[in-house]
């Protein structure tokens, strides 16, 4: 079983900053990808931001140039810089696993959510 542990959200003037981190624990194998995805109030929930252990990163287009991706392998977890935040991007943030586990297939994983508020 695979555990995600999301922290950094919280509430943020339009044009602040916020770091949002999910750090992945128990029986891991191998990480092929993590992402962020986030949801609002009466809205899908949609990707925001992916990265994959080779180094591939893609973004929703409304928050390309804001926000930056990253993972640290050593640590098994990634990191969410948003920069610039708007209104719009206040939601719930999901951290996204797709992790193979010792002696099963690679599967899905989900975290809690952190809450992001941007104040306007």
């Amino acid at each position: 079983q695979v555990q995600l542990v999301e922290s950094g959200g919280g509430l943020v003037q339009a044009g602040g900053s916020l770091r949002l981190s999910c750090a992945a624990s128990g029986s891991i194998a191998t990480i092929n990808t993590m992402a962020w995805y986030r949801q609002a109030p009466g809205n899908q929930r949609e990707m925001v931001a992916l990265a994959s252990s080779g180094g591939n990163t893609n973004y929703a287009e409304s928050v390309k140039g804001r926000f930056t991706i990253s993972m640290d392998n050593t640590k098994n977890t990634v990191y969410l810089q948003m920069n610039s935040l708007k209104p719009e991007d206040a939601a719930i943030y999901f951290c996204f696993s797709y992790v193979k586990s010792i002696g099963a297939p690679f599967s899905q994983y989900w975290g809690q959510g952190t809450q992001v508020t941007v104040s306007s």
